[in-house]
């Protein structure tokens, strides 16, 4: 099962808008819709607008109805691992089963300076989060957990009530191939990564295939996602046009431009993305930020989605596929 998702971030000044970008893509068809958990994202300068991810996430979850919904990444270092099992647990009531909750070891965001949130090192922000995926998973589904580690201690811990889902599904978020795909390999449900070329991403797959050979475990069981972003247009006489256009909205020298797989039409967006398919990607995340691209997002739903599902149609099922909701309308 292919699937399809916008992620559409909270950085809006008001919540109608996040939600008409939500109510949106359910109509589409769209699979999922996810957010993600900075709190001062540095895209926007240092007093740009950013809503709180966990209590956005849980206004959208209640107004939408078949979305599965998405938090991508939670870092580690905003939370006790407790408190976001919680939150998760919560935000899977509230959404009806539909949660896909992610965690990550935390990136630049401008809240560490602004708010003094301390902001450890790579090597232990990594500790931490190896720490919390084993703890997350533990309070969600055994009645108490015991944990002595280096970050976190836990002593008798329980959690009521436990996920809808029988599983929760855990992404991690990341591509660093020493440490954080070894605890992809020990914890994920999904891995999810931002967009690298195809040579990379199958380099990549291949380390996560050797950690996981080392625990005894199928890479087949972990489902790979991808985030990207794309400018769409109808033919090749508006491509360039709207390439300007978007472009001209972001920042001199954001990162976010290496983010673009391709400024196209439809089928130049289909070609771009087939060989990922190929290596076993089934979830494409499309990111949208205000001002939304409602042109791109219309046209990728109407013609390169359905494009790739034909593509795929008669692509066996692997294992980490099995119980994921297909949340496409009937």
């Amino acid at each position: 099962m292919i699937r399809f998702g916008v992620h559409s971030g909270q950085q809006y000044t008001r919540f109608g808008d996040c939600l008409a970008l939500w109510t949106r893509a359910e109509e589409l068809g769209y699979d999922w819709v996810s957010l993600f958990d900075h709190q001062r994202p540095p895209l926007g300068g240092p007093d740009g607008p950013c809503f709180d991810g966990p209590t956005l996430l849980a206004a959208l979850a209640a107004r939408t109805r078949r979305i599965r919904c998405g938090m991508l990444v939670s870092a580690v270092t905003w939370r006790h691992p407790a408190m976001a099992a919680s939150i998760a647990a919560t935000l899977d009531h509230v959404s009806g089963g539909r949660l896909e909750f992610g965690v990550g070891a935390g990136g630049p965001d401008l809240a560490y300076e602004q708010y003094g949130i301390p902001f450890p090192s790579a090597g232990e922000r990594l500790d931490m989060l190896d720490e919390a995926c084993e703890i997350m998973r533990g309070l969600w589904t055994h009645g108490r957990v015991d944990h002595a580690g280096r970050h976190y201690r836990l002593a008798g811990a329980c959690l009521e009530p436990k996920p809808l889902q029988e599983r929760l599904p855990l992404v991690i978020g990341g591509g660093g191939e020493k440490r954080t795909l070894r605890t992809v390999a020990r914890h994920a449900d999904v891995w999810n990564t931002l967009v690298t070329d195809v040579d990379t991403y199958r380099r990549k797959q291949a380390v996560l295939a050797a950690y996981c050979d080392e625990i005894g475990r199928s890479p087949d069981e972990i489902r790979m996602s991808m985030t990207f972003r794309v400018v769409l247009a109808e033919d090749d006489a508006r491509v360039g046009e709207r390439k300007r256009e978007r472009l001209a909205l972001l920042p001199v020298g954001s990162s976010d431009v290496s983010e673009y797989l391709a400024f196209g039409t439809p089928q130049q967006c289909v070609e771009a993305l087939l060989p990922y398919v190929r290596l076993g990607v089934r979830d494409f995340l499309l990111g949208l930020r205000p001002p939304v691209d409602w042109e791109t997002m219309r046209i990728f739903a109407e013609q390169v989605a359905p494009a790739l599902r034909r593509a795929t149609a008669d692509v066996g099922v692997r294992p980490a596929e099995r119980g994921l909701q297909d949340s496409r309308p009937a």
